[in-house]
């Protein structure tokens, strides 16, 4: 399966990463590698994911990494990556 990601959420990652550099550019890499790093699993196991609370709807799920979720939809052949934020903030 192939990973896509929206242009939402690349610009979500480019706002973590903006967020966390100015603490430490570092960091905010090694954030950024996790979080794209935890996505690759997806490939293989889809469905791996819990349903997302706030919608009721069984294709789009959400994994956690780190204080991250990580909303997506899952198609037959693809899966897209629809949004990164952090675990406190509202979908």
């Amino acid at each position: 399966m192939e990973i896509f990601w929206t242009d939402h959420a690349l610009g979500q990652l480019d706002e973590i990463y903006n967020y966390i550099a100015t603490d430490s550019k570092i960091y905010a890499q090694k954030v950024i590698d996790k979080l794209t790093k935890a996505t690759e699993q997806l490939a293989k196991f889809p469905e791996s994911g819990r349903y997302v609370p706030e919608i009721e709807d069984d294709i789009i799920r959400e994994m956690i990494s780190g204080n991250y979720r990580i909303v997506y939809k899952v198609y037959t052949e693809r899966i897209d990556i629809l949004s990164v934020l952090h675990v406190r903030q509202l979908l």
